[in-house]
């Protein structure tokens, strides 16, 4: 599912915009840009245009179930769990794209704490 060697540019600047205010590094990791939150990833925009996110991993299952979200693959592997992504057809509203990043800064908040 991610691959490639560059990074969707206007999702890249549609996630910088969501992220406005808050303390943000990027780093090209994962075939994308990774926006680090806290020194900790919390989503990249990848070579597709989808978004990996990194959740809760208590959210997996029942954000898989109601949502876009599918359980995010690298290499042909299922990544870890709390690793999601959300195709770009999925994301060309600014709601959607808002609801993923705060779910993404839910656990990066939480993440951060540990």
């Amino acid at each position: 599912m991610l691959g490639g060697m560059t990074y969707d540019k206007e999702l890249a600047d549609r996630v910088r915009a969501a992220l406005e205010g808050e303390s943000v590094r990027e780093v090209k990791m994962f075939g994308g840009l990774s926006f680090m939150v806290n020194d900790k990833l919390a989503v990249n925009a990848t070579s597709r245009g989808d978004l990996l996110i990194r959740c809760d991993p208590d959210r997996v299952e029942s954000l898989i179930a109601e949502t876009a979200a599918e359980w995010a693959e690298m290499h042909g592997k299922q990544m870890g769990k709390g690793w999601l992504v959300i195709a770009a057809d999925k994301l060309t509203g600014q709601d959607d794209l808002a609801f993923w990043i705060g779910v993404a800064l839910a656990y990066n908040a939480k993440a951060a704490g540990e």
